[in-house]
């Protein structure tokens, strides 16, 4: 089922990155980390669906995508950027395998964290985020999404890490690491407990490096949350 909704808002949240808000239909329900198919309710762009994740929780009166923009690709989220307030976008039914498990360590990289920026807000909005970590890997400090929020939220169970700029380590947030990689050795010095529930979003490389990583670092195949 199709629903044809307008545009509340949209700002942005990075330089690349657009949070854009929707109304909500009577009844839409989803689980936090979940996604649906999203097109643009204009001529040509009608039938171009693709899928985001909601950012926003499911008892809330919007709808929320946080949505990262490539407009060197002539694509949907090119046109997306360029949408305002008044404007509709098309949204179907929510899936997804991404939902919460149990305590764990989530790794995301770049736009890959999007899935869990609901999950996390639920855990802290029912008091339960406690014991959750959440390690994020993106090239720049500027390329970061919603860092002030995480490490609001998360505390010391934030850890940033930023691969391609490099500055003085003094200079650095709490927490922030600028001059390395999620790797094994970066897993194995910063996660003592490999027992735990682990998720993983990214781009399928990073995807498939990490979730080899803590294979071998001894996370079991039933405890790693991923979507295939």
């Amino acid at each position: 089922m199709s629903h044809t909704l307008k545009i509340i808002s949209t700002e942005n949240v990075t330089h690349d990155v657009r949070k854009i808000r929707l109304e909500k239909p009577e009844g839409y329900s989803y689980e936090p980390g979940q996604a649906t198919e999203v097109a643009i309710n204009k001529d040509g762009w009608k039938e171009e669906f693709r899928p985001f994740t909601f950012t926003s929780l499911t008892g809330e009166d919007h709808l929320e995508f946080v949505i990262k923009i490539y407009p060197d690709h002539s694509g949907l989220t090119e046109q997306i950027g360029k949408l305002k307030e008044g404007d509709e976008l098309i949204i179907k039914d929510p899936w997804g395998a991404i939902t919460y498990k149990g305590e764990g360590v989530f790794l995301a990289g770049g736009a890959g964290v999007t899935p869990f920026i609901a999950i996390l807000r639920d855990l802290h909005k029912k008091g339960k985020l406690e014991g959750n970590k959440l390690i994020f890997s993106n090239k720049t400090t500027k390329d970061v999404i919603l860092g002030e929020e995480f490490r609001k939220m998360l505390g010391d169970g934030f850890t940033s890490v930023i691969t391609s700029e490099k500055q003085d380590r003094s200079q650095a947030e709490k927490h922030e690491f600028t001059d390395g990689h999620i790797n094994r050795d970066f897993l194995k010095k910063h996660i003592d407990d490999f027992s735990q529930s682990f998720y993983v979003c990214g781009p399928e490389p990073f995807n498939e490096a990490i979730i080899g990583h803590l294979k071998d670092l001894g996370a079991s195949p039933d405890a790693l949350v991923f979507e295939e």
